[in-house]
């Protein structure tokens, strides 16, 4: 399924890379006497919220991943070559301002002919494939597991178990959520009328001097909705936003009778019934916006002076439609990681995650495929705040199986970092773990892309992902020559050491150093890549 706090400390440890004799060492390097505290938050300009992914830790005292220094001070002019991402996604707008003009053409076929020009096995597919057909709704795997009986008893059983915790909490929520903004909306009614505004402020409520019991408590509501959004519309705007994302899971995503597959006409659990879905990619419905912001974060138009921009400015993007609203199926992973092989793409981005995989040996062998032709895989933690390394925590896809040794060197698993540097820049929901988590990057109000020429602030380890899918196609289209492997080698070694205790899962009383939560211990740095890429190309 697709994946949806700060305090200052008093000095900064990053890593730097020096070069000498051909040669590159990675150093840690304590970095004292810095004039300025990290940028709080707060403190931030519209443009440095909507870049700060990209900014420079040193420089900006914001933890970036130094893609613009990259940029000014290494890249320059340099072209490089095209590099092919796969967005293994939910389907995202081909037409979007910002990435109309990256997306990759399979020039091979004809569009709309409905003939397999290529003969690779797909009919239409120009800028991709669509493997979910016209279905959107889907219930979470467990959930699938319980209407078909899947599995052995003691499976049945988890997902039973998983059931009977997740449904009564979807439901407590949404109802929590409808009781508060019927409470806001009869407080901001009885206040508007009260001022005579259509609109108000935080001092505007500050200043009502009626002292009636009924009014004391609107403007105590509503004094303390301002402390969660800037507006109240907004509040409600986000409250709205709530109630539907808890309907929608008792709707389908946790009803076992919901059926969303019907409509794409084949069986799910037989990976050799592969004559369905089409060669649309494109969205179904505006909602359906997440693989336009994963896409937007890897490679929207740098130069063309609107919306975003993306990590890689030489990166084309494949578009492959697999992960609906609710839990992607194995066999739709496994065959949209081999379609993105077999056409091209070098990285596949994978921004989605469930716990509970019934053929996850499909993915797995679709991860060693991609391996054996030199295609990287990066994929999002997951956002539970909790502990991959526990076995009561799985989460699929993986590279390894119950914390052995990985059946690939060619995936990197990403958590998610805040915007703000200090204990608390790991961000509340994101998972971790020394054995399953690879590194960390930007995940919080990352500024993408998403239908209809718009774009919007989203959370996520899925947004992290891309970020590491960008800094890959970054490096790989200025040294070509080198491996999957090597690339990820390069990204897992050449980021940020973190030294300062990080807060883990939003519990202020659980904290870890980055070496204990993470594979590297550190957190991606693209200007620190291109130089030690630049070293290794050398020395192949």
């Amino acid at each position: 399924m697709t994946h949806k706090l700060y305090r200052p400390i008093l000095g900064y440890f990053i890593a730097s890379l020096l070069m000498g004799c051909g040669a590159t060492a990675i150093i840690s390097t304590p970095v004292e006497n810095i004039d300025s505290m990290p940028l709080k938050i707060a403190d931030m300009t519209e443009s440095q919220k909507k870049s700060w992914s990209h900014a420079d830790l040193l420089t900006d005292t914001i933890p970036g991943m130094s893609v613009d220094k990259a940029y000014r001070e290494i890249i320059g002019n340099k072209k490089g070559t095209k590099v092919i991402v796969a967005v293994l996604d939910s389907g995202m707008d081909l037409t979007h301002e910002d990435l109309d003009d990256v997306l990759w053409t399979n020039k091979k076929e004809i569009p709309g002919n409905n003939i397999d020009d290529d003969n690779n096995g797909y009919i239409d597919d120009i800028h991709g494939y669509n493997l979910l057909g016209e279905s959107y709704d889907e219930q979470l795997e467990y959930v699938r597991i319980l209407r078909l009986k899947l599995g052995d008893a003691d499976l049945q059983a988890k997902a039973q178990a998983k059931l009977d915790k997740e449904y009564p909490e979807a439901l407590a929520n949404k109802q929590q959520y409808e009781q508060i903004l019927q409470t806001v909306k009869n407080a901001d009614e009885a206040v508007k009328e009260h001022l005579g505004k259509s609109e108000y402020t935080k001092e505007d409520l500050s200043g009502i001097k009626d002292e009636t019991e009924t009014m004391q408590r609107n403007v105590a509501i509503l004094t303390q909705m301002f402390t969660y959004a800037d507006t109240i519309p907004e509040l409600m705007k986000e409250l709205e936003g709530g109630i539907k994302h808890f309907s929608e899971q008792l709707n389908y995503n946790l009803n076992v009778d919901f059926d969303g597959r019907k409509v794409v006409g084949d069986d799910p659990y037989d990976l050799m019934d592969t004559n369905y879905g089409n060669g649309n990619p494109q969205n179904r419905v505006k909602d359906e916006s997440h693989g336009s912001h994963v896409a937007g974060i890897i490679a929207a138009e740098r130069n063309n002076g609107i919306g975003a921009k993306g990590v890689a400015n030489n990166a084309e993007i494949m578009s492959i439609r697999a992960v609906p609203n609710g839990d992607e199926y194995d066999k739709d992973i496994a065959l949209g990681i081999r379609y993105a092989v077999d056409n091209g793409a070098k990285i596949i981005n994978c921004s989605f995650g469930k716990s509970f995989s019934p053929n996850a040996d499909w993915v797995y062998d679709a991860i060693k495929y991609a391996a054996s032709k030199d295609v990287l895989i990066v994929h999002a933690a997951g956002n539970d705040g909790v502990d991959l390394d526990d076995p009561n925590n799985p989460n699929f896809p993986n590279d390894q199986i119950n914390n052995g040794p990985e059946i690939a060197d060619n995936v990197i698993t990403v958590g998610a970092l805040d915007p703000e540097y200090g204990s608390e820049m790991v961000a509340s929901y994101s998972n971790y773990g020394k054995v399953n988590v690879d590194i960390f990057a930007p995940g919080t109000d990352i500024y993408s892309t998403i239908p209809h020429n718009e774009y919007e602030f989203m959370p996520g380890t899925s947004m992290a992902s891309p970020a590491v899918a960008g800094v890959a196609a970054l490096v790989w289209s200025q040294y070509p020559n080198l491996s999957a492997s090597q690339i990820k080698k390069i990204i897992l070694e050449s980021g940020l050491s973190i030294k300062t205790p990080v807060i883990l899962g939003g519990n202020s009383s659980k904290s870890s150093t980055m070496d204990k939560i993470c594979t590297s211990g550190k957190i991606v740095n693209a200007y620190n890549a291109l130089i030690m890429a630049k070293a290794m190309s050398k020395n192949k």
